[in-house]
């Protein structure tokens, strides 16, 4: 499965576990997250969520050749059953990024409530460059948190950047060594054992009630498009070249 849980002092802890493969995320694997957030919403003991991956690396994002076999194509996808999953949740959600954290490995982090990196993480989101377009209402959520310009480099040209950086940007609530960054995100998911729940839900409902319209329409908009550039000549050299570990030739078209 690849997809590790475990609760303990309040916290369910979703942990990416398939480093082989640079925890890079199946259909599975969306589904047990999926089905980890609603047992964790159900569990009254349940105070918090935390997300990670392995020591020094979150994810590479989708696992193209199990994408490619079941892409998205509906609201009923796995996948994006776990991005309305996430982006529902009620409860606090803290991830804890170390490493490598690529497209939707990004993008998640953009729906959690407090996000930890350590200084060396490297993220991107190189959406454009597979001939795709940027997903998990990312279109709208990055213009507005770092500026058009900002984001554009983040979007556009797929421009890598680090933990510190995530947190200028603000991306990520602080920057630590690698080693420390699991154990302080714990530390402070287990904060809200001792906060009362039904004040952080409601705090965090009105938190993000401005701009979910948005963030829901703008998921909309990035499903089509992006169920259209799957098929398109782009996508397919892009992929095409990323299997055989060669440079896409773009110009062509």
């Amino acid at each position: 499965m690849s997809i590790q849980t475990a609760t303990a002092n309040g916290v369910l802890t979703i942990e990416i576990a398939r480093p082989d493969k640079k925890n890079a995320l199946t259909i599975a694997m969306y589904e047990a997250m999926s089905q980890a957030l609603s047992a964790a919403l159900a569990d009254n003991a349940v105070r918090a969520v935390l997300i990670t991956g392995q020591p020094g690396l979150f994810t590479a994002g989708n696992d193209l050749q199990d994408f490619m076999q079941r892409p998205p194509t509906g609201d009923d996808s796995p996948t994006v059953q776990f991005m309305y999953a996430l982006l529902n949740f009620e409860k606090p959600v803290i991830a804890a990024v170390t490493g490598a954290a690529v497209g939707i490995g990004v993008t998640m982090l953009l729906h959690c409530d407090l996000v930890y990196v350590s200084e060396d993480a490297q993220l991107s989101m190189p959406f454009v460059s597979l001939g795709l377009v940027p997903e998990f209402g990312s279109s709208v959520i990055l213009p507005r948190l770092l500026g058009h310009v900002k984001a554009s480099e983040a979007l556009l040209l797929g421009k890598a950047f680090s933990g510190a950086d995530a947190v200028k940007l603000g991306i990520a609530a602080a920057a630590l060594p690698a080693p420390e960054v699991l154990a302080h995100a714990r530390r402070v998911a287990e904060r809200f054992n001792d906060l009362p729940a039904a004040a952080v839900r409601d705090a965090k409902r009105l938190m993000r009630a401005g701009t979910k319209d948005a963030v829901l329409a703008a998921m909309r908009a990035e499903a089509e498009v992006f169920l259209q550039r799957l098929s398109s000549p782009e996508a397919k050299e892009a992929f095409e070249a990323f299997f055989q570990r060669r440079k896409p030739n773009f110009r062509q078209f």
